[in-house]
């Protein structure tokens, strides 16, 4: 969908007419209806007045639809799960999570050994 339909659909949500909303972004109705049909492009500032206007930022306005990828949270992930997300990034970024584990499990390990062995002395 294009910023101007998503601009219209957030529009008519919010019980808003083209006429308040051109008042509000200080351009003519006549300007504010070519954004609305991808006439005329929206410029930042009028976008982030907009944002302002329907409560909302400007992301939320450009992918209205909720396009946008949802955070992903691993800890509550099973193991399983977990490894399944690790195999999903590209290659670099693989290589440096599983570097990351090796490091963390080499420390464990020798705090693990540090601790037995100085518990015996």
């Amino acid at each position: 969908m294009s910023i101007g339909k998503n601009i219209r659909k957030i529009r008519k949500e919010k019980n808003l007419l083209q006429k308040q909303v051109a008042i509000e972004l200080n351009i003519g109705n006549s300007n504010y209806n070519k954004i609305e049909n991808g006439i005329r492009e929206i410029t930042v500032k009028e976008l982030q007045n907009l944002a302002n206007l329907f409560n909302l930022t400007t992301d939320q306005i450009i992918n209205c639809e909720e396009i946008m990828p949802k955070e992903v949270t691993v800890i509550d992930k099973s193991g399983f799960e977990q490894i399944n997300l690790i195999n999903k990034l590209e290659k670099e970024d693989k290589i440096i999570v599983l570097k990351i584990i090796e490091t963390m499990l080499t420390k464990k390990k020798f705090k693990d050994f540090f601790n037995n062995n100085i518990a015996t002395l």
